[in-house]
């Protein structure tokens, strides 16, 4: 087994075992509708086994930062439409993120909802440059049933705009993360205290995604241990292993698991207990510069450990042909980190060569 075997994932067939991790690149348009470019963007990757489209907001007050894409409106649905279309071939996720405490007013017009009222610790950047993060108003039990609901029809509208499925994002410290970290999450209710309560959030959501689309639709994305956007977990073990066994029969597309390290004992658990489909994204270094391969080896390590699919982020923003270069051993092109967000045009964005 390589990364180039071919692997059955539910009703796809893919190519290879090379995902195109999804990446926010702040190129949608004000409005969260995907234009002309992030169609050529994602065309351009389509040799990748499977596209997990970037990080895309189920409702307004759920948006991060500016420019980032939508999934609850006509227009955006209509977008995104563009988006499938221009590749053609299917093998597509979206993936649906709700920033919790990482959004702004200055951006969505509305104050950030979250577990508890804890601000994030770093400024943010909003349409109108950086600036402090603002205390979210702590959600009611009417506000999660709400958000819950809002994933299901931001899955059901994600299908309707040619997606095979969406992948429900539950990492990197935004809403859904929120809910899972002792730090964020600060609540005496239902849905929060031990760990079998801090994942109940995430629970309800991936059950009732499934319900919209099918869980052969629904993949999910963590980040055990991942203290970015000021997250501290706590007892990182005690929450993997109720989330997994509360969900392992699901019947789940995939789990993702970022920065996944195969000597490690939380991917060690992880792979043992969950017996579908396991998607790997490597930990490599950030904010440094990437392996000369891209990651290519760090992958092989995760399959050769059990991963069943390796997920690359910078190579596949830099290497539109990523897929040939590493089968012929092709040098990389390097990654023009400046351009990777918060650039409003096409440089560093579709204008990276192909063999």
């Amino acid at each position: 087994m390589s990364l180039f075997t071919p692997y059955e994932l539910g009703p796809l067939t893919l190519p290879n075992r090379l995902v195109m991790a999804p990446m926010t690149r702040n190129r949608a348009g004000a409005d969260g509708v995907p234009g002309v470019s992030m169609a050529t963007y994602y065309a351009q990757r389509a040799t990748a086994g499977l596209i997990v489209a970037e990080a895309t907001t189920p409702n307004a007050v759920g948006a991060t930062y500016p420019h980032i894409p939508g999934i609850h409106d006509e227009a955006q649905v209509a977008g995104w439409r563009r988006v499938t279309g221009a590749v053609g071939h299917g093998r597509m996720f979206l993936q649906l993120q709700h920033g919790g405490r990482i959004g702004h007013p200055e951006t969505s017009g509305l104050v950030p909802l979250a577990p508890s009222p804890v601000p994030l610790p770093v400024p943010l950047v909003t349409p109108g440059g950086e600036k402090p993060a603002v205390t979210p108003r702590e959600m009611t039990a009417a506000d999660i049933r709400s958000t819950v609901d809002d994933f299901a029809t931001a899955a059901r509208n994600a299908v309707a705009a040619g997606f095979a499925g969406v992948e429900v994002h539950a990492a990197n410290g935004y809403l859904l993360h929120q809910f899972l970290a002792g730090n964020t999450n600060r609540r005496g209710d239902r849905y929060g205290g031990p760990a079998a309560h801090r994942i109940r959030a995430v629970v309800e959501t991936v059950e009732a995604v499934a319900a919209a689309v099918g869980p052969e639709r629904v993949g999910l994305r963590v980040s055990p241990g991942n203290t970015v956007n000021g997250i501290v977990e706590g007892d990182t073990d005690d929450i993997y292993a109720a989330l997994v066994d509360a969900l392992a029969g699901a019947g789940l597309a995939y789990l993702h698991v970022v920065f996944a390290d195969p000597d490690q004992p939380t991917f060690q658990y992880l792979r043992k207990h969950w017996a579908g489909t396991l998607v790997a994204n490597p930990a490599l270094p950030w904010p440094g510069p990437l392996p000369a391969d891209g990651g290519a080896a760090a992958g092989e390590r995760l399959l050769a450990a059990g991963a069943d699919l390796v997920a690359l982020g910078r190579a596949f923003a830099a290497n539109p042909d990523l897929v040939a270069r590493l089968r012929t051993g092709a040098p990389l092109n390097p990654v023009r980190a400046e351009y990777l967000q918060y650039v409003r045009t096409d440089t560093g964005y579709t204008d990276y060569s192909s063999l």
